[in-house]
């Protein structure tokens, strides 16, 4: 590579990396080159949806429960004993979810699917996922998920039962 290449081959990674640090939120904080270029996770900003809440008697055969466009499925075999479960969905700008009984858990995973249709998406092109949070929206660990951009929702598979949200 010739001096001339090399200049703008430097040039051009400066520039990306300067594109990079402005496109970056502000709350990130300074970071090292290596932060700037690692992948970093959030929960999708929305607008806010009516509060619902919805609540069902699930037992050994299984159920679904839907709270605003979000849905909860229950296999056959994941709970031993009829369990009423409520689903509180409150209008926020983030799409979550908040189970109870706390602490519930199945004999085998439930599929908790989230819509994020209302979500501001620019930018993302990561595949969203769900994220188990605290009351105060501190993310604690991500479920594994499947992302369905076409119908604009994202769906995981539960062991228990917490406070749910969309991420990136």
């Amino acid at each position: 590579m010739n001096a001339t290449r090399l200049k703008v081959a430097v040039l051009l990674v400066g520039a990306v990396i300067a594109g990079l640090s402005c496109d970056r939120p502000s709350s990130l904080g300074s970071e090292s080159l290596l932060g700037a270029l690692a992948p970093v996770s959030g929960l999708f900003t929305c607008t806010p949806l009516p509060a619902d809440s919805a609540s069902a008697t699930i037992g050994p055969a299984g159920g679904v429960l839907r709270v605003g466009p979000h849905t909860l499925s229950v296999p056959a075999g994941a709970l031993t004993v009829p369990v009423t479960i409520t689903a509180v969905a409150p209008s926020d700008t983030v799409n979550r979810v908040r189970f109870q009984p706390e602490g519930l858990t199945f004999q085998q995973p439930a599929t908790l699917t989230l819509s994020y249709a209302n979500c501001d998406l620019s930018g993302a092109l990561l595949p969203k996922r769900i994220a188990y949070t605290t009351d105060g929206l501190e993310i604690l660990s991500f479920l594994l998920s499947i992302d369905q951009p076409a119908s604009q929702v994202v769906a995981g598979r539960l062991e228990h039962f917490s406070t749910y949200a969309v991420a990136w």
